[in-house]
């Protein structure tokens, strides 16, 4: 039987047994074990490569390893310009904009091609997470199902949402944080409607992860040293460095792109980057691949093992050098990151974020450890703590760094100095950076959802939709008699743009500005239209202007209707009544 007759029958028994409510929590069901599956998938294909390369190293005794991730990046290169024919394009920013400006609509090749690109990207040594990716995959997936169950854009952004929450808590097995991510980093509106279906996503992708990989934890950790009242300072001089941190993370990521968008083609960022990624892989090698591995072995206080082998092995019995290079690894894996990306490949920044953040938190407890002053913190601690202050100071997401930490030690005993660094942290940043990674190009394009619902409303809403084309157009050299017949007599409006030949707007008529005239009929084939027309007091710019300049330029003039100009030429007008009927309908849909 055809799956067309067959999807049609089911949506209309289930329009007659099933309420939409109980129909989205069944989908957002359906999203969580999706989205499960697809960070299984992503985790294990990656885990799959690594195995195989590290076999390889070991049959051809091969210590040229940094030369890995150039080949990764060649491979993506080539599935970009000879299958997909599309640019690689950066994971959650791909996301928000659907969200914001596509009605939630993702395109289906989102689905598999995150799943392909980005575990060959980490696999051959790519220096980014599977994170984003993960969520791309899954968020696609989510569109693609509302689509094919006929759900309207606020249920598929809320199914958007799960299926991003349900990545997360998958990968870290962390239910809580995943549910609070959609909320922060997408903007979504909070309400019990939309936090139930949210939950049951969060929990049965995080069931599917256990059904599949079992009791396996990312990071295996459990806090035993307990928070004291004399770590206070500590805590803060560590939210400070690590919002320090992420002003750096964020400043060289906008400026190494900033560098590679000279590069035109391709084939040269990818030279460019293989050969600087290589550079730092053979001086700092545990930035090869996503770098679980020093999480861990900073978690278990093994810092050499963390370390690898560098060529400043002869120099690790100096903790100062230890602390150096922990630093190092800190600033060069924010730059290994943005060049991964920048030429290239596919991935995420979240886990990147947390190793930075684990290594800074490390350093910074290893130097309160040995400056002398008999003051003794846990560096276990200082490591997760300070995952959560980068996370924080880099995403804008302190809610969702305070609860990940806290999942995953197992409960809240750290939870006072994740509070007190990662406010600090997010203080600081926030007051230097307006916009993260993740939202600075979609805030310059005016595509940016947010927690202030205003703000949210009239990005949502689309300029398209508010544009009026039922005036009358007149043209310059037309006598007033001409107007008035064909013109004035025929239109229900009181505004009339004055086009020229080519379409461009020259001018707009009020009816005001001939009412004095309209019965003088002497006038009637003396004066013409140029005679009487004013500039509008704004243009719309239909290419430039976004919903958020059109309401800011309504504000400035006062005026009631103002024109758009498309390409150059004359395509209607923007009435603030018609403005403000839609951001009202648009509330509506947004709050309820």
């Amino acid at each position: 039987m055809p799956v067309k007759p067959v999807l049609k029958r089911f949506l209309i028994w289930r329009y007659k047994h099933i309420s939409q409510k109980n129909f989205v929590l069944i989908l957002s069901l359906l999203i969580g074990l999706l989205s499960g599956l697809v960070s299984v998938f992503i985790k294990n294909i990656t885990f799959g490569i690594q195995w195989m390369l590290g076999k390889s190293n070991e049959f051809f005794h091969n210590p040229y390893y940094f030369v890995l991730p150039i080949i990764g990046l060649f491979i993506v290169y080539l599935i970009s310009k000879y299958i997909t024919k599309k640019p690689i394009e950066h994971a959650l920013p791909m996301v928000m904009f659907a969200l914001s400006k596509k009605h939630g609509m993702i395109k289906k090749g989102a689905m598999y091609w995150p799943l392909i690109t980005a575990p060959i990207t980490v696999g051959f040594g790519g220096s980014v997470g599977l994170l984003g990716p993960a969520i791309a995959s899954a968020s696609a997936v989510s569109s693609n199902f509302s689509k094919l169950f006929h759900v309207d854009r606020k249920t598929r952004s809320l199914l958007i949402g799960c299926a991003a929450a349900g990545a997360l808590a998958s990968i870290f097995k962390s239910p809580i944080a995943g549910v609070i991510f959609a909320i922060e980093v997408f903007g979504l509106n909070l309400t019990f409607a939309s936090l139930l279906p949210l939950l049951i996503a969060s929990v049965s992708s995080v069931l599917t992860s256990y059904f599949f990989l079992g009791d396996e934890l990312l990071f295996n950790f459990i806090v035993t040293d307990k928070f004291t009242i004399r770590d206070t300072l500590f805590y803060l001089a560590l939210g400070l460095g690590t919002g320090v941190a992420s002003i750096y993370f964020s400043k060289i990521f906008f400026a190494l792109n900033k560098f590679f968008d000279r590069f035109k083609s391709n084939g040269q960022k990818l030279i460019i980057g293989g050969i600087m990624i290589g550079g730092m892989l053979y001086l700092v090698p545990p930035l090869y691949g996503e770098g679980f591995g020093l999480i861990n072995d900073l978690l278990r206080d093994d810092h050499l093992s963390a370390l690898g082998k560098t060529p400043f092995d002869n120099y690790l019995q100096n903790i100062w050098v230890v602390i150096a290079l922990l630093g190092g690894i800190a600033i060069f894996k924010a730059i290994a990151m943005t060049v991964t990306l920048a030429a290239g490949g596919s991935g995420g920044i979240i886990i990147p974020t947390l190793v930075m953040g684990s290594a800074i938190g490390n350093a910074v407890a290893k130097v309160i450890n040995n400056l002398g002053l008999n003051f003794q913190v846990s560096e276990t601690n200082f490591t997760l703590v300070g995952m959560a202050g980068l996370m924080a100071g880099v995403l804008h997401a302190p809610l969702t760094a305070i609860f990940l930490i806290a999942e995953i030690t197992g409960g809240y005993g750290l939870f006072i100095p994740l509070m007190i660094t990662v406010s600090m942290s997010f203080i600081i940043t926030k007051n230097t950076i307006d916009h993260t990674i993740y939202t600075k190009d979609l805030a310059e394009r005016g595509a940016l959802l947010s927690l202030n619902k205003d703000q949210s409303v009239i990005t949502l809403m689309s300029l398209d939709s508010v544009i009026e084309k039922n005036f009358i157009s007149l043209h310059p050299d037309m006598s007033l008699g001409d107007m008035l017949h064909q013109g004035v007599s025929r239109s229900n409006r009181n505004l009339f743009p004055v086009i020229d030949s080519e379409n461009r707007l020259v001018g707009i008529i009020l009816l005001d500005n001939i009412r004095d005239v309209m019965f003088d009929q002497s006038l009637y084939e003396s004066s013409t239209a140029e005679t009487y027309m004013t500039l509008p007091p704004a243009f719309i710019n239909y290419e430039k202007d976004d919903m958020h300049s059109v309401m800011q330029k309504f504000k400035e003039t006062g005026a009631w209707n103002l024109p758009v100009i498309k390409n150059g030429c004359y395509e209607g007008f923007v009435s603030k009544s018609k403005l403000l009927t839609a951001y009202r309908q648009e509330l509506i849909n947004f709050t309820s």
